[in-house]
């Protein structure tokens, strides 16, 4: 099973990123799909999650209205647009894809919201 995520890198305070997760390996129209992040020095949080079938499972309150969670089954890809980013949303940015008791983790794609 590979999620290889991609779309990270450096943008201004305000600007957008949309992070893409492609998965192989796996059955993924069956997996609930998850975004997380981790700032430095902090633990890792749930940022948005969505279901097999395109149900949106949650999002964090600081996301609320400004990320978007999405997939695209025949693609194999689960998206995360991120809008009017901030500089506290400066993390490795990890996509997750669970089906209990199977539980898979990309390597992560850095985020760094600064100007």
């Amino acid at each position: 099973v590979q999620l290889v995520e991609s779309g990270g890198g450096l943008v201004q305070p305000g600007g957008s990123l949309r992070l893409s997760c492609a998965a192989s390996g796996l059955t993924f129209s069956r997996y609930n799909m998850r975004w997380y992040r981790q700032a430095p020095g902090k633990e890792r949080e749930l940022v948005a999650g969505i279901t097999n079938t395109g149900g949106t499972l949650n999002y964090v309150d600081s996301a609320k209205g400004r990320f978007t969670i999405s997939r695209d089954n025949a693609k194999n890809t689960v998206y995360l647009q991120m809008n009017s980013l901030k500089p506290e949303d400066t993390a490795v940015y990890y996509c997750n894809a669970r089906l209990n008791p199977l539980n898979y983790w990309g390597q992560g794609t850095q985020v760094t919201v600064s100007s």
